[in-house]
């Protein structure tokens, strides 16, 4: 099973790597694919019960690679990590099929150090389901879930469940729409759309188009106020002015 899933490694990063030149280039030199064929040594390790065993390989790999998969992650088939430098993924991570991860990018948890002992055995970690694209520089820290197909944009901090097929960037993470729904469907590099629209400028346009709704009903408001005073006065007599006397009274 381990030897087949490697196998599915190397054509995923045929696959989504132009800069892969061929078979030897990525078993001998690409340090993103070292890394989780060691994982999957160490996973195997892990769930035989080989802890320190498991520990060491773990740590040999981050020594050489430069990424730090923890052996109790539970990694998917066709993950591909590119560049991979300074990748973090913590122990309850689970990681579906088809995942692309750029450097640096963690996956975290965000329990408090503290009473340690209650955590153990605890979800603290996200699960980033099929077909994923994380950017580089992007966090998601938590028991939070990545839904299938969606995209985290680079340097994005997410906290919050991302929902199936949208894309998250920014800090925090918000929600963006890409205007061509078919082309998101696509891979996109660093989980970073070139069309989606800034959540910051629609925010501003949002409550832009909230204050022109506003201000005209105050502009109505004060014409109506205007006109019932007008209404008023006219139906009031005028101040000083005697009634005039009628016909025949001295």
């Amino acid at each position: 099973m381990i030897f087949k899933n490697i196998q599915d490694d190397i054509r995923a990063f045929q696959e989504r790597d132009p800069a892969a030149k061929g078979l030897l280039a990525i078993i001998f030199t690409y340090p993103g694919f070292h890394a989780v064929v060691w994982h999957r040594l160490a996973h195997w390790l892990w769930g035989h019960k080989l802890f320190f065993v498991a520990r060491l390989i773990s740590n040999f790999a981050r020594w050489v690679t430069l990424i730090e998969i923890h052996p109790g992650a539970q990694i998917g088939r066709r993950l591909v990590i590119d560049h991979g430098g300074g990748v973090v993924i913590g122990e309850t991570a689970v990681v579906g099929d088809d995942v692309t991860i750029y450097h640096q990018v963690t996956l975290g948890g965000v329990a408090p150090s503290v009473d340690a002992d209650s955590q153990r055995g605890q979800k603290r970690h996200p699960t980033v389901a099929d077909g994923v694209i994380i950017g580089c520089g992007a966090a998601i820290l938590g028991p939070i879930t990545v839904g299938r197909q969606s995209r985290v944009g680079a340097n994005a901090v997410v906290t919050k469940d991302v929902p199936p097929g949208v894309t998250a960037v920014g800090n925090p993470a918000q929600v963006v729409l890409p205007k061509d729904k078919e082309r998101a469907k696509a891979f996109q590099a660093y989980g970073t759309p070139t069309d989606g629209q800034d959540p910051v400028m629609q925010t501003i346009e949002n409550l832009r188009s909230q204050l022109n709704v506003l201000m005209n009903r105050v502009a109505e408001l004060e014409d109506h106020e205007k006109a019932a005073e007008g209404d008023k006065e006219d139906s009031e007599p005028t101040r000083g002015m005697r009634p005039k006397a009628a016909a025949g009274d001295k």
